[in-house]
């Protein structure tokens, strides 16, 4: 059984149909997430302000481990080296020469004919492949092009060190037996992986997907999210269904592959970015007094909690109590919920002080003291912020990195001394753990909260 490679192409999905861009904290969730879920590729957006995006992309090459990191190197010989600056540091780093193969987006976005294109491809391919060894080919609009200049150009591309070549079915309008075809005739002139985008356009993405699968493409492109596209989930899905009758599989992780989508995109600001077709069950969550035990488990479950039948007997008493008073609960209630009742640890670390500075002329200093086993442990940290140079200063003093996966802050009272309630998620190996800390003093509530979820970590490793 042949194994399918996916290439993860929702970062660049995304930054295609937003009319505002993705926040860093945002495309470093995406990115994350496709690791995480199995994607043998994950594909960056095109550098636009180098600077900024080195500094992004760099985080985002620290962050992946598994996955190939591939980065389109633009028009010009000097998009090579920029792109390449942003890849450099990832483990397994790509360079993708991405060029129009049809007449007419030649004609009409580059202003070139087909000799002067296949020039170019095999500049920026020969140059893409004095910096890196893995070098890609993606032949876009490749469903409108005359078959014998695609050929031409997957060759030329072939020759000039691209180890592998993509078509892609920019025009959506194909269907599965065009796009096997097309796969077939590229298959058949080039001896170098051969990759498939299809379209979702006129619902046929699946189809077309099987249809250059059965043909003999080695990999299929996705997305988590996005207009037009083969989503992630439903590819996912369609092979686990139909994976024998194919002779072939993938390596997603298709056990979580929805959750982790859905927290994921519920961490992506709708308000900047409206899709229809996107309504996470999160939203969905609202439990009273008539849910039943199976619902809440089902809720926790939604929000990314793995928890014992005790937790959740906790959760469903916790629960009682406040829709006794309140009615019913939402997503981030329940989640607080949670935090508060489910897996009550012992207190390895024992929060002791504190002491901030900040500015909005410097980065912020923090100094925690924490108390484990009777000795005290102190840690200095910058950061972004009070809370965020107090976590860093936590890690100091423990000596581990937790991924932050959600932090949320509310008022519990009102007035000047309000009573402030804080909501920390961590994520180790893959599962989430919360923890809440209410004070007046909203640092204090924070690091509470840290440690509280920290002691869970900890106490559930022993």
């Amino acid at each position: 059984m042949r194994t399918i490679n996916v290439t993860d192409i929702t970062l660049k999905k995304l930054s295609e149909d937003r009319a505002i861009s993705l926040l860093f904290r945002e495309k470093s969730k995406i990115a994350s997430c496709a690791d995480i879920l199995g994607a043998s590729a994950i594909e960056l957006p095109a550098v636009k302000n180098l600077r900024e995006d080195t500094i992004i992309y760099k985080t985002i090459a620290q962050n992946v481990q598994n996955a190939i990191l591939s980065i389109p190197v633009g028009f010009e010989k000097e998009g090579v080296a920029d792109a390449w600056e942003c890849m450099k540091e990832a483990e397994q780093p790509r360079l993708q020469v991405e060029l129009p193969v049809s007449t007419l987006q030649m004609e009409y976005t580059y202003h070139v004919k087909q000799a002067v294109m296949l020039e170019k491809i095999a500049e920026l391919t020969k140059e893409a492949k004095t910096y890196c060894n893995d070098v890609e080919f993606s032949a876009l609009d490749a469903t409108r092009a005359d078959a014998e200049f695609l050929i031409l150009a997957a060759k030329e591309a072939e020759a000039n060190g691209a180890t592998l070549v993509t078509v892609c079915d920019n025009a959506g309008q194909s269907t599965p037996e065009e796009i096997a075809a097309l796969v077939a005739t590229v298959k058949e002139a080039v001896n170098i992986p051969v990759y498939v985008q299809v379209s979702d356009r006129i619902n046929l993405g699946v189809a077309c997907a099987f249809a250059a699968i059965t043909s003999g493409a080695d990999g299929i492109k996705c997305a988590m999210a996005g207009k037009e596209i083969l989503l992630t989930g439903e590819f996912s899905d369609a092979m686990r269904a139909c994976s024998s009758r194919l002779d072939a599989k993938i390596e997603l992780d298709a056990t979580k592959i929805h959750a982790s989508i859905d927290d994921m995109l519920a961490n992506i600001h709708h308000e900047n970015y409206e899709n229809e077709a996107i309504v996470t069950d999160k939203k969905k969550i609202l439990l009273d007094s008539d849910s039943t035990v199976a619902q809440v488990s089902q809720a926790a479950v939604v929000l990314g909690y793995e928890l014992s039948d005790s937790d959740i007997g906790n959760v469903y008493k916790a629960l009682m109590q406040v829709c006794e008073k309140k009615g019913a609960v939402g997503a981030k209630e329940f989640e607080a919920l949670i935090a508060s009742s489910a897996m009550q640890a012992p207190s390895t670390y024992h929060f002791e002080t504190y002491t901030t500075t900040s500015s909005n002329a410097a980065s912020s200093m923090s100094q925690v003291t924490l108390k484990a086993n009777g000795e005290l442990m102190c840690g200095v940290a910058n950061g972004d912020g009070p809370i965020d140079s107090a976590f860093r200063a936590i890690e100091q003093c423990i000596g581990h990195h937790y991924e932050l996966d959600d932090f949320q802050v509310q008022s519990v009272t009102e007035g000047k001394e309000a009573l402030g309630s804080a909501l920390v998620r961590l994520r180790n190996n893959g599962k989430l753990y919360s923890g809440n800390g209410t004070s007046t003093d909203i640092v204090a509530a924070s690091i509470r909260a840290y440690i509280n979820a920290l002691n869970k970590i900890v106490f559930e490793e022993a």
